[in-house]
C-alpha cells in the first residue's frame, strides 16, 4: 500500500479532487499556502494499493498543468522619499508536487 501526498495549486484542486473521485479513488483534500507566492495550495492525500500509483499519476498529471503568471515583487525596504517602480516577473505556477511513501499498515475505524 502507497500513501500518495501532492501538493497542487488552488486552481488546479478542485477538478483534482472530482476527478480522482469519479475515477473510484477515496481522497482527503487540506488547504495550504505556498511559501514563496504565498498563494493557495491544496494537499490531496490519497491511499492506494501499489497497482494504482500509476492511475493516480495519470490523473494528477493531466488535471494540474504548469503555467506563466506575472507578479510584482515586493518592494525593498526604503527611506522616505525615494522611488521604486517594481517590474512584473514572471513565475511558473501550477503543477503538482508529488510524494510517494510507502505504508506498513493500514485500518479504516
Amino acid at each position: 500500500m502507497k500513501l500518495i501526498l501532492a501538493i497542487a495549486h488552488g486552481d488546479d484542486a478542485g477538478g483534482l479532487i472530482e476527478s480522482l473521485t469519479r475515477a473510484g479513488f477515496r481522497a482527503t483534500r487540506i488547504n495550504t499556502a505556498g511559501g514563496f507566492l504565498r498563494e493557495s495550495n491544496a494537499t490531496i492525500l490519497l491511499g492506494v494499493e501499489d497497482d494504482q500509483v500509476d492511475a493516480v499519476l495519470q490523473i494528477i498529471q493531466s488535471n494540474c498543468q504548469t503555467r506563466t503568471q506575472y507578479i510584482n515583487p515586493l518592494p525593498p525596504v526604503m527611506e522616505p522619499g525615494e522611488f521604486y517602480m517594481p517590474y512584473p516577473v514572471e513565475v511558473q505556477i501550477g503543477g503538482a508536487t508529488v510524494f510517494v511513501l510507502v505504508i506498513e499498515s493500514f485500518s479504516r475505524l
